[in-house]
């Protein structure tokens, strides 16, 4: 169960999470509104409404942007958005996935590739890289809410699958299946976490040299920064010494 990993340094290295605020909250409030429409509008009777809307909170979100996210799927308005995967390659042979919501695919398309081309990368056809992936479900506490040994023993009593604990927190992995009951468990033993998802996990992981590094950064703050695109995961590592180079 145990492991020690810079998984978080895969996602999203140090500083990349001090995204402007407004672009954020749109992006989690357009999640709420796709997850209502696909289901009942009811947190409770609908896991991913209930993922999306946990999400937000983790993200200091206000009740009344939520709600308003909700209420706008119930009155059937706002625009009709797609989901969509990309896959490519960035520097170093680093595998990328880039998930979307999108009301425009070509301009969502275009975007993507472009970013992708002017920072040392190139689009891939779908499930090009995504089998080097598994679709596991992550939630995310920091390293406050207690010990390695701690956290690991609530996971297991929750059911998780494996527990990564670093100085920058505890990643604990479940099933696809089982994500809402796990992180439901953990939420009694260990209070609030700070993310629950579904995310792709990479089955190995790439360590990038120094040369690569900086231009892979730009090629996924190019993606993060794009307005359809609310996720991007990859398979990359970067060390710390690196990271501090770069600064």
């Amino acid at each position: 169960m145990a492991g020690h990993s810079k998984f978080k340094n895969i996602m999203h290295r140090k500083g990349a999470q001090d995204k402007k605020r407004s672009a954020m909250f749109s992006k989690l409030s357009r999640e709420i509104t796709v997850a209502a429409k696909s289901g009942m509008p009811d947190p409770d009777m609908n896991p991913r409404l209930r993922l999306a809307v946990n999400n937000a909170k983790a993200q200091s979100m206000p009740k009344d942007n939520i709600q308003r996210a909700i209420d706008k799927a119930s009155a059937n308005e706002g625009d009709e958005y797609e989901e969509i995967r990309y896959e490519g390659y960035g520097p170093g042979g680093v595998a990328l996935i880039v998930e979307a919501l999108t009301d425009n695919r070509n301009r969502t398309a275009t975007n993507i590739r472009t970013a992708f081309s002017k920072n040392g990368g190139n689009l891939a056809a779908t499930g090009a890289v995504s089998h080097g992936f598994e679709r596991k479900g992550m939630i995310e506490y920091p390293a406050n809410v207690g010990g390695e040994d701690e956290v690991l023993e609530a996971a297991i009593e929750a059911g998780a699958d494996d527990v990564e604990s670093s100085e920058d927190g505890h990643t604990i992995w479940t099933d696809m299946e089982a994500l809402h009951e796990v992180a439901k468990a953990l939420e009694a033993a260990l209070g609030e976490p700070e993310g629950v998802k579904l995310a792709w996990k990479p089955n190995l992981t790439v360590d990038v040299a120094e040369s690569d590094a900086q231009t892979l950064l730009k090629l996924v703050d190019a993606l993060e920064d794009d307005d359809d695109v609310q996720t991007v995961w990859g398979n990359y590592e970067v060390s710390d010494e690196v990271m501090e180079k770069l600064g």
